[in-house]
């Protein structure tokens, strides 16, 4: 591991970055360009000290999430993610068809999206990125585990998934997730990806196994959805998808139509925020 080189490259990286560019304010006037210590740290889940001691050529070696996590934080293109690694000593993720790094340029729409939930996700379900609205509306799903993190796996394995949706519309949602699997896994035959998550939920979910024997398919387009929040009731919002074919990346945004309930319960939500969430499906 060359600290000193990871060290600097650290540095440069948190220096060309504006608060703006993550989605953060500037707040008071800053004597030096570029985001904080605290603020890279806060981004990538881990603690000041951690940051710091890296910054400074005396932490320890970061994991591998942890590396990924900082490449994201600090909107490291795929190219630098891999020198982030190979700084470390780690061999970058294999660049792949469907690849889990997202381009800045797409975290950077992310960040601006204020007022409304939004995530970035791969066409087989796997989340990538939420702002801080996604996360209020559906919980934290970048802190659970590697494996917990995939839409369509928690919704038919994780009981609590399905009650952030209103009782009579999960029936229509599950169809949804199954059909959207399969019309990903019949365009992508030799992709061992969605054909190793059709195999799992047919042996452990009997009702994907019963969709799926019912052979319909949909791609994911635009629709609208109820949401049931525990603090804020139901919200029915407006499902925007937009893809990056490149990477088989999806940025799902949920609007609210204005001077509608579920416009001002999402406006209320904004200022509850995480703290009266009950997490769901932990």
């Amino acid at each position: 591991m060359n600290r000193a080189e990871l060290a600097d490259f650290l540095r440069r990286a948190r220096g060309r970055l504006a608060p703006s560019d993550v989605g953060l304010t500037a707040g008071a006037r800053r004597r030096t360009p570029g985001l904080r210590r605290e603020e890279v740290a806060q981004l990538a889940g881990m603690s000041v000290d951690y940051y710091t001691r890296l910054e400074q050529s005396r932490g320890p070696r970061p994991s591998r999430q942890m590396l990924t996590a900082l490449a994201r934080a600090l909107r490291l293109t795929e190219d630098e993610r891999d020198h982030l690694f190979h700084l470390t000593g780690e061999q970058p993720p294999r660049r792949e068809k469907t690849s889990t790094h997202v381009r800045p340029g797409l975290l950077l729409v992310l960040d601006r999206l204020h007022d409304t939930p939004a995530m970035v996700v791969t066409d087989c379900g796997e989340v990538l990125a939420q702002n801080d609205l996604s996360r209020a509306l559906s919980g934290d799903i970048l802190a659970r585990p590697p494996g917990g993190r995939n839409m369509i796996r928690r919704f038919f394995q994780d009981p609590g998934v399905q009650e952030l949706f209103p009782a009579e519309d999960r029936p229509e949602r599950a169809r949804e997730q199954v059909a959207g699997l399969r019309a990903v896994a019949s365009a992508r035959p030799t992709d061992p990806e969605p054909a190793a998550l059709v195999a799992e939920l047919r042996s452990t979910s009997e009702e994907f196994a019963r969709l799926w024997d019912e052979h319909e398919v949909a791609v994911r387009r635009a629709s609208t959805k109820r949401f049931r929040h525990p603090a804020i009731g139901i919200l029915e919002l407006d499902c925007e998808i937009l893809a990056n074919s490149d990477h088989n990346q999806q940025l799902v945004v949920h609007t609210a139509r204005p001077g509608t309930e579920s416009y001002e319960r999402l406006q209320l939500l904004r200022v509850v925020g995480l703290q009266d969430l009950t997490p769901t499906g932990s």
